[in-house]
């Protein structure tokens, strides 16, 4: 059997032959000026077995990826109770988009959009306060990792969130009109922007996920993050909605949960087998790393990996 690290070195070949390389994210200077040649890869196996290729320790804004961590801290405070503010239904519409807001009453149609993630954001501030929740964030990430360095939220970026924001600062409150924000929009809006400023590499972001990967347990300590039922609900959120209105496509080509970032970064869980992180800051049209995709299907091509494969390892 070819080894991953020899099958992901193919691949990062191959991708760096490849002319066309999406656009990068331009709304805020940070992430404009990202070299769009740059690809990273790493795959942390089961057994802990770590395989890295191209730029995957340079560190870089994981954007939207960080939804997910917002999602596992809410969804643990509030069980099924979230359900009540935000649904599991994907949305078939941009990730920022308001349409669906006004049909549906203020309640968005998953935590993964911009308006569903906001609402979290919400449940967090009320629980822990603006600054508690961040640290709450990274203290959920940071024992994931064994090399700490450089996970960090980049307070510049966060700020420069915040001054573009304006559609986000819209959704925040047109739901507030509905009852569905219980904050200020101000404090709600400063977590949101901040969580989206995680920083972090290819690697770490790789070892963030694998208390997915175990259905809910630190494989470095064997300590609980989660309970195994809120894994599943995060990975089938994550299979549904995780790349917006891409989301369809992105479960045909590669057939794993997995969540997107405009930073290029995407988060890819195969249960029970490996997290897997890739960075490629060029997007297609519907935001999700052009690359990071190509990459992730190449993988599951390779290794019979994807969750609707007959012959699943698992």
């Amino acid at each position: 059997m070819t080894s991953i690290t020899t099958i992901i070195e193919d691949i990062a070949e191959e991708m760096r032959g490849v002319s066309e390389r999406g656009a990068v994210a331009d709304y805020i200077p940070p992430l404009a000026c990202v070299d769009p040649a740059k690809f990273g890869m790493a795959v942390i196996e089961a057994d802990g077995q770590v395989h890295t290729v191209g730029d995957a320790n340079e560190a870089f804004s994981i954007q939207s990826v960080s939804k997910i961590f917002g999602f596992t801290l809410a969804l643990d405070l509030l069980g099924d109770d979230l359900w009540q503010r935000v649904r599991q239904e994907p949305s078939g519409s941009a990730f920022n988009s308001i349409v669906q807001l006004e049909s549906e009453l203020g309640i968005p149609r998953n935590p993964f959009i911009n308006a569903g993630a906001i609402v979290v954001s919400d449940v967090l501030v009320s629980h822990y306060g603006v600054e508690g929740a961040q640290q709450k964030i990274l203290d959920l990430v940071r024992p994931l990792v064994s090399d700490k360095s450089g996970i960090t939220i980049d307070r510049n970026v966060a700020l420069q969130e915040k001054e573009t924001g304006f559609r986000n600062a819209a959704l925040a409150n047109y739901m507030r009109n509905f009852g569905n924000i219980h904050n200020l929009v101000p404090d709600t809006l400063d977590l949101y922007f901040h969580q989206c400023a995680l920083t972090m590499n290819c690697q770490q972001l790789a070892e963030t996920g694998t208390y997915l990967m175990t259905g809910g347990r630190n494989p470095m300590t064997g300590q609980a993050v989660i309970s195994p039922r809120n894994a599943r609900t995060i990975m089938a959120l994550m299979m549904m909605c995780g790349h917006y209105d891409g989301s369809g496509a992105f479960a045909i080509r590669v057939g794993l949960p997995g969540k997107s970032g405009v930073g290029g970064g995407i988060l890819a869980i195969a249960p029970g087998i490996a997290s897997v992180a890739v960075w490629s800051p060029g997007l297609n049209r519907h935001g999700n790393s052009l690359l990071g995709t190509r990459a992730l299907e190449r993988l599951v091509q390779r290794t019979g990996w994807s969750v609707f494969n007959a012959h699943h390892p698992s």
